[in-house]
């Protein structure tokens, strides 16, 4: 990505700043954790750029002006909203297929897996961590500002110095926000050795199989595509399962026996992902899966039907 410096009298500002609208958007999501609040926060930052691009007179990086100005908006969008969760973060999880679904809660405000195409290709293969479903959630559970030290920090690989003046603030203090989100981050999302990548025709066959296990409701082809340990999240839908036990078990009494499906491959978060329809082709959702190796280790179907414009399949 560029970081050259330029000003207003060399060159226009579409021609400034439309190399960085997908990089914007990337950063604006994982704050914000929703495509379509990520897409008004992208819009509102080019405003306020436009605003103040007279004033820009190459003192930094068009990059290092246009990621302040962006991370200014989400902080004070951040203000005045709750974080965005999945269902692990805000409970428990059932080992018994058999307990009682809660029901659907309007009131929570779930966090949104963001189609590949939206981002930059060459972000999301330098550094699918940075939007990996599991990473985006746990930088929810973050106070605002230390979700901003961090993912200017060392996803988008800002020096410290430049943080510090990009959030007004000291580099003592970048520094020192930085700690805390790493071991808070640590915590909450998996080591980067538990979600180790299949190369592509592994995850492709890893898809195709499951795919064709779940049209064909065979929860036996199923149990051998599943960790042991596999999880099963359902936003908006709180209760979730961990457990290939609980998870094969809910799927095969309260999904699997109700009607025919209709799932077609796409990408999520740089993860494996499908779209799901019911068989008369009426939009469900969107699972997006976590590889391990081989094996699935877990399956986060988000039952909105919203979502499936956003995604190509």
């Amino acid at each position: 990505m560029s970081t050259s410096t330029a000003t207003p009298d060399d060159v226009g500002f579409d021609a400034l700043t439309a190399p960085f609208r997908r990089e914007l958007f990337a950063h604006c999501y994982r704050m914000v954790g929703s495509v379509q609040d990520a897409e008004d926060l992208v819009q509102e930052t080019y405003t306020r750029a436009w605003r103040g691009f007279g004033g820009f007179e190459g003192r930094s990086s068009v990059r290092r002006w246009l990621h302040a100005i962006a991370t200014s908006a989400c902080l004070s969008a951040l203000a005045a909203r709750p974080r965005r969760a999945l269902p692990c973060g805000l409970g428990p999880p059932a080992d018994d297929h058999r307990v009682a679904v809660a029901g659907r809660d309007p009131s929570v405000p779930w966090l949104q897996p963001v189609p590949d195409a939206l981002v930059d290709p060459a972000a999301v293969v330098a550094s699918r961590a940075g939007v990996r479903l599991a990473f985006v959630a746990a930088l929810q559970l973050l106070p605002a500002r230390q979700r901003a030290v961090l993912t200017l920090r060392d996803v988008l690989g800002f020096p410290g110095a430049e943080v510090a003046s990009m959030l007004g603030t000291t580099r003592e203090a970048v520094d020192s926000a930085l700690r805390r989100a790493r071991r808070h981050l640590a915590e909450a999302a998996p080591a980067a050795d538990d979600l180790a990548e299949p190369d592509a025709p592994t995850e492709r066959a890893l898809l195709d199989a499951y795919v064709d296990a779940f049209v064909r409701a065979d929860t036996a082809a199923l149990v051998g595509l599943l960790r042991a340990d596999v999880e099963l999240e359902m936003p908006p839908i709180p209760t979730w399962f961990s457990g290939r036990d609980a998870v094969v078990g809910f799927l095969r009494a309260r999904v699997l026996g109700r009607g025919r499906w209709t799932m077609s491959p796409t990408r999520a978060n740089g993860a494996p992902a499908l779209v799901v329809r019911t068989g008369a082709g009426v939009p469900y959702g969107v699972q997006v899966l976590t590889t391990a190796g081989d094996r699935i280790a877990l399956i986060t179907s988000f039952n909105d039907p919203s979502l499936v414009p956003l995604f190509p399949a």
